[in-house]
């Protein structure tokens, strides 16, 4: 078997409620279709439900997910899944974190977590793009992306760089190494995912002092931020399948 013929790993941290997951997708699912590949493709290990990958070498490169789960608590399972994410990023495994995946791998690297200063984050957000990067060649230095998070990265890990920001939260992107990144917002999220979960949690975030009827009246598309799965997978996958965007 040659690289090439190796699967992309998509590490599964969690899942929506289950009447928007039945409606949408899973976490997984949503990862699997931005990034242009098919069930085929893809090694999907539910590490939240107690499975953890195989060895890093049996991969080209890995996803991981978000989830309703906080980093902070520490859950066995996550903290497992670190001690793999440090091993994998030691051996130069290709990694894309998002969301929880994006606060797993800093905590994993030696950055801090903790629940957001500035509270929650939910709806289409705009994100600066802030410093120049291969990943983000030829996007626009502001851009919309779908958020979703109490949680954030807090402090990146030793050597990391921080690649945009929003005004909510300081640590959007970071690269944490040659072929690591991560977003704290969700490139893999369509908007009718994003507004049935304003709508469903409105008077949660109501009572949280969020407008929800503007929170859903501005999720709207987010070309630009969905781009970075493929073209991550593009940059850094050799032999991959994925299209290369528009």
């Amino acid at each position: 078997m040659t690289a090439n013929d190796l699967p992309v790993l998509i590490i599964h941290t969690g899942d929506p409620e289950d009447a928007i997951k039945a409606a949408h997708d899973s976490y997984a699912g949503f990862v699997r279709r931005a990034a242009g590949l098919t069930p085929e493709d893809v090694h999907i290990v539910p590490v939240f439900m107690g499975p953890q990958p195989a060895d890093p070498e049996r991969y080209r490169a890995a996803f991981i997910t978000g989830s309703p789960a906080m980093v902070t608590d520490r859950a066995p399972w996550s903290e497992q899944t670190a001690q793999w994410l440090r091993n994998a990023a030691a051996r130069g495994l290709p990694m894309f974190g998002i969301c929880y995946g994006h606060q797993l791998l800093a905590h994993a690297l030696g950055g801090q977590v903790g629940y957001n200063p500035a509270g929650r984050e939910v709806g289409t957000h705009m994100i600066q793009h802030l410093a120049e990067d291969p990943l983000l060649a030829g996007l626009p230095r502001h851009f919309p992306a779908q958020t979703m998070h109490m949680q954030s990265v807090l402090q990146p890990p030793p050597g990391a760089t921080v690649l945009a920001s929003s005004a909510l939260d300081a640590h959007q992107i970071l690269r944490l190494g040659p072929s690591i990144v991560s977003t704290q917002f969700h490139p893999e999220f369509p908007p009718e995912f994003v507004r049935e979960n304003i709508e469903r949690n409105a008077e949660k975030y109501g009572r949280e002092n969020l407008d929800v009827p503007a929170l859903a009246r501005d999720v709207r598309p987010t070309p630009e931020a969905a781009s970075l799965l493929r073209r991550f997978l593009d940059l850094y996958v050799t032999g991959s399948r994925s299209p290369r965007p528009a």
